[in-house]
């Protein structure tokens, strides 16, 4: 297995693709154990990023110790199996870290950071008059009128306050993951009898019982049904509406892409795969309240809302208080909750984009992590990027 960048032999498959090492491999090259569609990029903008930075270690090295008294930034990349990471300060590059198997031209997977995006998409919608988060996604999709998401609105998807009986149990072969993963495409199906594709595995969903909005629950489904309620109301494939409503205007420099069920829908909750820089993009159009390339991609209120709106007690009654004690989630964004007022997206296996709007810093970075869910790493690394941007703050 060679070390260069990106020149690993393909040794993943279907039934092995997130295991490690394999991952360090497959997690750049999903479209060839996946079908996708592509992302498709602004034709002006394409092209290799001419971003000449620093390393990241180096230009961090004086710092380590004030966020960390047993570790080093240079150790906590290689522990947490970083492939990449990338910041920006007030837009700028500031320093980037590749790790040697990685191609920082290649799209990486961004798991479940693919919600803070769709999300980002289904603002431009309600923006647009096309969406109403306040209606029932029943609405939208008469034939869920009958399931569970029939009457939750589509704020509850935004937020995950659906009141769904629905385990994330990511390493459980016998757990319903496995089943809904079958569904997305992402594990081997039985090719003479393939089973429900994601939209009908959508529709057998069951309720807790509970009203919706009252509790958050993190529930990827929720995220899925969101790319599957714009679909139905944009009238074209999730790809060509993220293309031509997000990624272009945006000001992308790379074509990505999004894996597909065996019936052609989108994994809108974790399937898009976009490269670093196009990641760290995203966290700038953020950053500038929704603007770029000189128009207003998302609507400024939208962005606004994320940031500052979203139910605090509904947060505390959730599954995920713990992670984020004085967080909150909106529009499928989590807020810190620090006096930066942070926002971040993040993914399993080590996703990540980290926005800290009081000192102009974006942290993007992907990662090829063994364990799906590593919440001591994830809080070592939050903390660290919050150091990294207090040490641009000061330098400024």
């Amino acid at each position: 297995m060679s070390t260069a960048a990106g020149s690993f032999e393909p040794i993943a498959d279907i039934g092995s693709w997130r295991d490690h090492p394999q991952n360090r491999w497959s997690f750049q090259n999903i479209r060839q154990i996946i079908p996708t569609s592509p992302l498709n990029a602004a034709g002006n903008n394409a092209g290799r990023d001419n971003w000449n930075t620093v390393e990241l270690p180096e230009l961090f090295a004086a710092s380590d110790t004030e966020w960390s008294d047993t570790t080093n930034f240079s150790d906590l990349l290689l522990r947490a199996h970083c492939d990449g990471i990338l910041v920006l300060h007030r837009g700028i590059p500031a320093g980037r870290w590749i790790a040697p198997w990685f191609s920082a031209e290649s799209p990486h997977i961004l798991f479940s950071v693919s919600k803070s995006l769709t999300g980002l998409l289904t603002g431009i919608l309600v923006g647009n008059g096309v969406l109403d988060p306040t209606l029932p996604v029943g609405h939208y999709i008469a034939g869920l009128r009958d399931c569970v998401y029939g009457q939750c609105a589509l704020r509850h998807l935004l937020d995950m306050t659906v009141a769904l009986d629905f385990e994330e149990e990511y390493v459980d072969p016998q757990s319903e993951y496995v089943r809904y993963r079958i569904a997305t495409g992402w594990n081997p199906v039985n090719q003479r009898n393939p089973g429900p594709g994601l939209e009908e595995f959508l529709k057998t969903m069951q309720a807790t019982g509970e009203n919706h909005g009252e509790r958050f629950l993190y529930r990827s489904p929720n995220s899925d049904m969101l790319g599957l309620v714009i679909e139905e109301t944009a009238g074209i494939p999730f790809a060509q509406a993220f293309s031509e409503l997000l990624w272009q205007p945006m000001g992308a420099h790379t074509d990505g892409y999004v894996t597909l069920d065996h019936h052609g829908l989108a994994r809108a909750a974790g399937g898009i795969c976009v490269t670093l820089a196009d990641l760290a993009r995203v966290g700038q159009l953020m950053l500038h309240r929704g603007a770029a390339c000189g128009c207003q991609v998302v609507a400024e209120s939208w962005v606004e809302d994320t940031w500052s709106a979203g139910s605090r007690d509904a947060w505390l009654r959730g599954n995920y208080s713990h992670k984020l004690p004085h967080g909150r989630y909106r529009n499928q964004w989590y807020q810190s909750g620090d006096e930066d007022r942070c926002l971040h997206a993040r993914g399993i296996h080590g996703q990540l984009l980290y926005i800290n709007p009081a000192r102009e810093v974006v942290i993007a970075r992907v990662s090829s992590q063994p364990d799906p869910l590593d919440d001591a790493i994830t809080a070592e690394v939050l903390a660290a990027c919050g150091q990294i941007a207090r040490s641009l703050g000061e330098r400024a």
